[in-house]
């Protein structure tokens, strides 16, 4: 084998989103995780509801937004032209 090709392997700690930390080793220093095996459904038992909309669910919502305001700007064009 080659030498000084590898990437360090270190000690690391993992970062849960329930605020769950503990070390492993790794290549990367931080790892955050959303669900660990302290909050995990299978593991506790309990189900639990993790908050995330999809990526068609976002675009819809964002598009909706946008017609509204294209909408008001176009009502309020509109006015200006009755006015004069």
């Amino acid at each position: 084998m080659k030498a000084d090709i590898h990437p360090k392997y270190m000690e690391a700690e993992v970062r849960c989103a329930c605020g769950n930390t503990f070390k492993t080793r790794s290549t990367r220093p931080v790892i955050v995780v959303g669900i660990c095996n302290v909050c995990h459904p299978f593991f506790t038992g309990q189900q639990k509801f993790v908050d995330t909309a999809g990526r068609v669910d976002k675009f819809q919502q964002r598009l909706a937004k946008t017609q509204a305001v294209q909408a008001a700007l176009a009502a309020a064009a509109a006015g200006k032209k009755k006015r004069k």
